[in-house]
């Protein structure tokens, strides 16, 4: 692995034109690449090795986020109240695939181009802060992921909303939801919200989405940061192991995941909430819900347990994408790199 895939925090295929030494008292000092490397990799290939590494992150963990999903939108329901017996659950209720994996293909069809924005917002948007403005390396980070967030949740948010849907099918599993209708698959579910609560059902919960995702790329990549350069630190090398490149990520995900479940139960309930019948769905009545007044209604009636709900899961969610999304990030955005240097060399 050359170094220029280590010596940034978030492995991005860039080093800063300053000496990152300078600025970190843990991490090594690390030699200066030339002119090329410090223009990083294309911010194309950061798009497709971003990509990549979101659909099959996002692919390898969908049936959790189900079950995280179902405890969150389903409150004090004993068949979902554990992570393995809920699996068990779903999977002799439901079957594989309407059940563990209900909601595939919307996530999978906002996945890539969600992390391609995101990743091809991340890249430009530090190495303009860092190179051009001078900004400190962790407030760059910070931000940039603030930014990647906001382009990307274009894509994500509406099929976040299509997702939760299709794994909450109607008020069998969620109470909050007043339908009765099960969706046959995607185009009928479009179809279908489209129709009865019209258009505008698509963006419910934008705000809350934002809510949860912002604050957790920040913690996200300020614990990456400082747990790589421990990492750095005890090996004393600039290239780690794939294991500790993989715990670091997954401790990193896990953690910022663990502190913004709140955030997360909010975003759920709202996304998956329909008007009751006889409602004015015209004026969506259901996105009139604060994050502030759910919060509250929230831990009213369910206690700190209820604004924790599928923790468990959605700890090791994130931890377990982070870490895959992460390291095929890498792989994939050195193969791009190697095969484009090659081909036009």
């Amino acid at each position: 692995m050359s170094e220029s895939y280590t010596s940034s925090t978030i492995p991005m295929g860039f080093t800063p034109h300053h000496d990152p030494g300078a600025k970190h008292s843990l991490e090594p000092r690390t030699p200066q690449g030339s002119d090329e490397d410090l223009e990083g990799s294309p911010i194309i290939n950061c798009m497709i090795a971003g990509g990549l590494g979101g659909m099959v992150g996002d692919t390898s963990m969908h049936s959790l986020d189900t079950v995280k999903t179902r405890q969150q939108g389903l409150a004090h329901n004993i068949k979902y109240r554990n992570m393995i017996p809920a699996y068990i659950t779903m999977f002799k209720e439901e079957g594989f695939f309407r059940g563990l994996y209900g909601g595939y293909s919307p996530a999978i069809l906002g996945s890539l181009p969600s992390t391609a924005a995101f990743f091809g917002t991340y890249e430009y948007s530090k190495r303009k802060m860092i190179n051009d403005f001078g900004v400190n390396e962790t407030v760059a980070y910070f931000f940039a992921g603030v930014f990647g967030d906001l382009a990307s949740s274009v894509f994500y948010v509406p099929s976040e909303v299509l997702k939760t849907r299709l794994q909450l099918q109607g008020s069998y599993n969620n109470p909050y939801s007043g339908s009765q209708y099960n969706y046959r698959g995607l185009a009928d579910a479009i179809k279908t919200i489209t129709r009865t609560e019209g258009p505008g059902v698509f963006v419910y919960g934008y705000k809350e989405t934002l809510f949860r995702d912002l604050p957790f790329s920040a913690l996200q990549f300020a614990f990456y940061e400082r747990f790589r350069q421990l990492a750095i630190y005890y090996n004393q090398a600039d290239e780690l192991p794939i294991s500790t490149e993989l715990f670091t990520g997954a401790a990193a995900g896990g953690l910022a995941g663990t502190l913004t479940t709140p955030l997360d139960v909010i975003k759920t309930r709202i996304q998956t909430a329909t008007p009751q019948e006889g409602a004015d769905v015209s004026k969506g009545s259901v996105a009139t819900l604060s994050t502030i007044k759910a919060l509250r209604s929230i831990y009213k009636q369910e206690g700190i347990l209820g604004l924790f709900s599928g923790v468990g899961p959605r700890f090791i969610w994130t931890g377990v994408q982070s870490s895959i999304m992460l390291l095929l990030y890498q792989v994939s955005l050195r193969k791009l790199d190697s095969y484009f240097h090659n081909g036009f060399a």
